[in-house]
């Protein structure tokens, strides 16, 4: 694949945030802004455990879900894979790139009339679409600007999006290999999680564990 030049960005502001969990775990963070982002909007990188001195950092792309971030919706598995994300990358060193792409890129708003639709049957997708909205409409274009404006052009990446590496890639980011996020199943998730599966092509086991780390 071809990669795409990147326009240049730069760091804004650079700080130290102590970073605490619902169940009590805790972590430092340095947080990074950005200047120069493709799509202007205020992305966030967190530099968890000792990033500055890994080969190759651990790199997770969230995409900003309010409602499960921070209200702790079960409707999808956002809060405990970003929880479980911020500790496997503190461990071994890397970056949680925190994405302003609320509902895979339509808005809250729009996120929550897609949850109307589905409560009368459609899937995330088809309710995405029904709205007249893409079914995932989110670029990855800044992500590759803020790894590559922190010097992070190798990684590992943390996901079973298929098309996050490919984006990444596109645009010379190296993934050198992908590694599997937590699956955390509910009865109230199941069903989006089956539907990542069988149309986006999510690695994810539904039997409670995720598939094993395979080279990129």
């Amino acid at each position: 694949m071809n990669s795409a030049p990147l326009a240049p960005a730069a760091v804004r502001t650079s700080v130290r945030i102590p970073l605490q969990f619902g169940d009590g775990f805790r972590v430092e963070a340095q947080a990074f802004t950005f200047d120069g982002l493709a799509d202007g909007q205020e992305h966030l990188a967190l530099g968890l455990g000792e990033y500055l001195h890994t080969g190759t950092p651990l790199v997770r792309l969230h995409s900003e879900c309010l409602t499960g971030d921070v209200f702790g919706s079960a409707r999808c598995d956002c809060g405990p894979q970003l929880r479980d994300a911020v500790e496997q990358i503190a461990r071994v060193g890397g970056y949680l790139l925190y994405l302003r792409q609320e509902g895979r890129g339509i808005g809250l708003y729009n996120k929550l009339d897609a949850y109307a639709l589905q409560d009368q049957g459609l899937n995330t997708y088809e309710a995405n679409e029904a709205l007249g909205l893409p079914s995932d409409g989110r670029d990855y274009t800044a992500a590759a600007q803020m790894l590559s404006t922190l010097g992070a052009r190798r990684i590992e990446l943390l996901s079973n999006n298929p098309d996050k590496a490919k984006q990444l890639a596109a645009h010379g980011i190296e993934i050198q290999r992908k590694v599997p996020t937590g699956v955390f199943v509910t009865p109230t998730n199941l069903r989006y999680l089956q539907t990542k599966v069988n149309v986006t092509g999510h690695q994810i086991l539904l039997d409670g564990s995720a598939v094993p780390a395979a080279a990129a």
